[in-house]
């Protein structure tokens, strides 16, 4: 049964220098509840969860906890307050351990032997399970995602805001995580769920508040509501046209842009192998869709074949150029302190036009910065805005153009739209298949399995380091039964 309200914003207005923000936006957070918050990618979500959790001061507006205002001035008059946010892109230190980083986090002494134990027995009673010696930075991402979750428990949060805390998981795992935060609301805290899953937000969520350019355009019980009034709540006037079926296989005569044979691949650990006895082809023009379980393999494999992780045993060929498309796209894919311009110089290298004699035009840099932010419809203050002053969306179409502006002929891709929208999910989609359609081999891995079978004209199951293909035509349940079975069957 829902409860008081433990956590209230109200009327909440932030500009970022002539981006306005927020525009009187507000959130109420009750005990014992699931509280959806939608809106395309710089709506003002996250800004508003920022408010919320201390890391930034809203120009106007009120913030009440318990019934009473209160001013956030840090995270950490947040975390006193009972508000814990577990953020979309990872706060852990890699170099420091699961105990020292929820040490860190919840302000508790470092005593490693009484801090293991400590953490042992708080995952054990979470039902999220880490092991506290193990380096952050060894972690895969499933488990990087625990542990931000651990970290908020950690400090005796009563508010969870989870930033698209199932992006990363597989189906079965996003269904333990949603129980989980149900789990958490009926013992008396709330929880905030940042999703742009519409389904996940209707079987998750008590009530829903979506987000238009910074206003509240809808407040209302998910009881009655369907994923048309959701989407039209979130892009108003905008119209979305259904995603095309997967295009036929490449034809048999079309060359080959990629050959992997016998290939093994150790962990990025370093402990045991991830990928074994694993081949692969794939054509010019051909989009190849991986499935699979988080630690299945299928991260090593993909960065194998980017070249970003070495071979251990077998036969890798590629054709070159190769654009690489990394998961996390804060701390791989850009560098967010630098201006847009800088992360296409930086990520382009050598071959860039603006290269020339062995020196660096950034006139003409910048011009062309211009040109593909206009091109791929990226919204920004301009070539030399911070990377970090672009929304979600916008940071991972930059992306996209920058790796298409290579002119590649093989594009590999992990989690190419991952907590983004449904209009910057699908103008990714459109690039990658615009691509494909030019020539361009597509090797992408998705922990959506609905986006895999969007994009797949092949689909590929990766299960214990084996990969199987999946049948033509194959459903949603024969693929979640090979991601869990490792083997073709």
């Amino acid at each position: 049964m829902t409860g008081a309200p433990i956590l209230q914003l109200r009327d909440i207005h932030k500009r970022f220098g002539t981006v306005q923000a927020l525009t009187g936006a507000g959130l109420i957070a009750r005990a014992g509840e699931v509280h959806a918050l939608l809106g395309e990618n710089g709506a003002g979500k996250s800004t508003l969860m920022h408010v919320a959790s201390g890391m930034v001061a809203p120009d106007t507006g009120e913030i009440l906890i318990d019934g009473a205002p209160r001013r956030l001035r840090s995270p950490r008059d947040a975390r006193a307050a009972g508000i814990g946010m577990v953020h979309q892109h990872f706060t852990s230190i890699p170099a420091l351990t699961v105990a020292e980083n929820i040490a860190l986090f919840a302000g508790w002494a470092v005593r490693p032997r009484e801090l293991a134990v400590r953490v042992t027995a708080l995952a054990e009673r979470l039902n999220l399970p880490l092991d506290p010696v193990a380096r952050a930075g060894t972690l895969p991402v499933a488990l990087l995602q625990r542990l931000e979750i651990v970290k908020a428990l950690a400090a005796d949060a009563r508010v969870l805001l989870l930033d698209e805390p199932t992006g990363v998981l597989a189906p079965a795992e996003a269904d333990e995580l949603l129980a989980r935060a149900r789990a958490f609301a009926q013992s008396g805290g709330a929880v905030v769920l940042i999703t742009h899953k519409l389904d996940e937000a209707l079987r998750g969520a008590d009530r829903v508040t979506v987000l238009r350019r910074g206003r509240v355009v809808l407040e209302q019980a998910v009881v009655g509501l369907g994923s048309r009034e959701l989407t039209q709540a979130m892009l108003g006037d905008a119209t979305l046209v259904d995603e095309p079926a997967p295009a036929a296989h490449a034809s048999d005569d079309a060359p080959r842009r990629v050959h992997v044979a016998g290939l093994e691949v150790a962990r990025e650990s370093g402990l045991g192998m991830a990928v074994r006895q694993v081949s692969l082809g794939i054509r010019a023009g051909e989009i190849v869709a991986v499935a699979g379980i988080e630690g299945s393999g299928q991260r090593e494999l993909l960065r194998a074949i980017a070249g970003v992780l070495p071979v251990f045993r077998g036969t890798r060929e590629v054709t070159q150029p190769l654009a690489f498309v990394p998961e996390d796209r804060t701390t791989e894919g850009l560098i967010p302190e630098l201006s847009v311009t800088e992360n296409v110089v930086l990520g382009l290298g050598r071959p860039a036009s603006w290269v020339k004699r062995g020196r660096l035009d950034w006139k003409a840099a910048r011009q062309r910065t211009a040109e593909m932010l206009s091109e791929f419809e990226v919204r920004s203050a301009g070539p030399e805005a911070p990377a970090a002053s672009l929304s979600g969306g916008n940071q991972q179409k930059l992306i996209i153009a920058r790796a298409l502006e290579r002119a590649p002929a093989v594009i590999v891709a992990e989690n190419p739209t991952r907590g983004l929208d449904v209009q910057a999910t699908r103008a990714v989609h459109d690039r990658l298949r615009d691509a494909a359609g030019r020539g361009v081999a597509v090797l992408l891995y998705s922990s959506d399995l609905d986006e895999v079978m969007m994009l797949g004209q092949r689909i590929a199951v990766m299960a214990r380091g084996t990969l199987s293909e999946a049948p033509a035509h194959a459903s949603r349940a024969e693929i979640g039964a090979l991601m869990l079975a490792g083997r073709a069957g």
